[in-house]
């Protein structure tokens, strides 16, 4: 049975997942929109993202200092794509998405947008910086748009998201919600 969370993550996960495939070894070392991260380093985030989210779909508790390099070992690119299907799974139970997440003291259902979050604009940051198209769905970009209306002055103050980058209220719903995550539309590594 589908969730809200599913339906967006199963939007995500496919092209997410199709952009790591295309990234050659080459291109690990590139930087990204996410100045914290090489693409190397964001794609292992997003790695860590698809398994930690699957504990969370579960009610589990996760532990996101466990930092493993996962583009040193063989077959990442296979493996990521397993992880990320199973995360997809994961929030298929409706159980996912009811209650508030341990330690985290949010609404499950909020937390399993926070993962669509890491996708989508981390998915955006991969295709940037190696020069990839891509095109969330906009049932996902309108859905994180109302995540952002809720929690993105809190993700701010954590440091989730960086400080809003003004864009053109006219222009693309993606680029607005790249600027409220704290990214350039325009960005250029």
């Amino acid at each position: 049975m589908a969730t809200k969370t599913s339906e967006l993550l199963g939007a995500a996960v496919p092209r997410t997942v199709a952009l790591v495939r295309a990234i050659g070894d080459d291109q690990l070392d590139l930087p990204t929109p996410c100045a914290d991260y090489t693409v190397g380093g964001l794609i292992n985030h997003v790695y860590d993202v698809a398994v930690n989210f699957q504990r969370l779909a579960a009610g589990q508790e996760t532990d996101w200092s466990v930092k493993t390099d996962h583009v040193a070992e063989p077959g990442w690119r296979d493996r990521f794509a397993v992880e990320a299907d199973r995360l997809v799974a994961a929030w298929e139970d409706p159980a996912s998405e009811e209650g508030v997440a341990p330690a985290m003291g949010l609404p499950r259902s909020t937390v399993g947008l926070m993962g669509v979050v890491d996708l989508v604009v981390h998915g955006w940051d991969l295709a940037r910086a190696t020069g990839q198209p891509y095109e969330p769905t906009p049932e996902s970009i309108a859905a994180l748009h109302g995540f952002m209306d809720e929690m993105g002055p809190t993700g701010r103050r954590m440091g989730a998201f960086g400080p809003e980058v003004p864009v053109d209220a006219a222009g693309p719903e993606l680029d607005r919600l790249l600027g409220r995550t704290g990214r350039d539309p325009a960005w250029v590594g």
